[in-house]
């Protein structure tokens, strides 16, 4: 189970998005990065690719987010509203669960 999951609300605390928050898009698990929409904000210039006779891709300048490590991104509790780090408790049933470690509040 990881700390951090597709859909949850993260901080970043380094980089040129210092204390910016949002919702994570995509994760990259091999190279433990995650991809967190409105952050890190990047542009490229594309050209035109012509496959098969027609423009397969978008040509112009493109604005994307580009991925951030996970080590420079915190997750920020639910209930209380902070980013914190996260444990893991056992259940009765076996289930394994995140916890907040600033009010042990169980965040699945």
């Amino acid at each position: 189970m990881r700390r951090i999951k597709k859909g949850d609300t993260v901080e970043v605390i380094s980089g040129n998005d210092r204390w910016v928050r949002g919702t994570v898009h995509r994760l990259i698990l091999k190279k433990d990065r995650v991809v967190i929409s409105g952050v890190n904000l990047v542009k490229k210039h594309q050209r035109p690719m012509p496959t098969g006779g027609r423009m397969q891709t978008q040509a112009g300048i493109i604005e994307f987010e580009a991925p951030i490590h996970l080590s420079n991104v915190m997750l920020v509790c639910p209930q209380c509203d902070q980013r914190t780090r996260v444990t893991f408790e056992f259940r009765e049933d076996g289930g394994k669960v995140r916890v907040c470690k600033k009010c042990d509040a169980i965040i699945d």
